[in-house]
């Protein structure tokens, strides 16, 4: 079985809504990484001329390779990715090798099959 990982990169505020569109779309899991911070294309500076890093949520996604399309598609329009600079980013990598998913592919073989 092929698998690809979505990494996801939102406002921690669009975390829960992210995680529900990957699901609904057939995404059977995530691990979610709180408080990253990063830089945009430019600083958001604050009154006191500091720059302002807002908290992120990084959101991987091990998901079937057949299921990668809707999944990513998913999460771009619920954590709104395209509307402004800083809504966040989301990207897809190509998986050679995954251990320890044996049961996990298990289960999938067992669920409804793909639209």
């Amino acid at each position: 079985m092929d698998f690809k990982l979505l990494m996801v990169f939102v406002d921690q505020d669009r975390t829960d809504t992210v995680l529900t569109a990957a699901r609904e779309a057939g995404a059977t899991g995530a691990t979610i990484i709180n408080n990253a911070q990063g830089q945009g294309l430019k600083p958001q500076l604050t009154f006191f001329g500091l720059e302002f890093m807002a908290s992120r949520s990084v959101i991987l996604i091990l998901v079937e390779a057949r299921r990668a399309e809707s999944v990513l598609n998913a999460v771009s329009t619920a954590g709104k990715l395209d509307e402004s600079l800083d809504t966040g980013i989301a990207l897809e990598i190509e998986v050679s090798k995954a251990l320890g998913l044996t049961e996990h592919i298990k289960a999938l073989s067992k669920e409804r099959p793909l639209d």
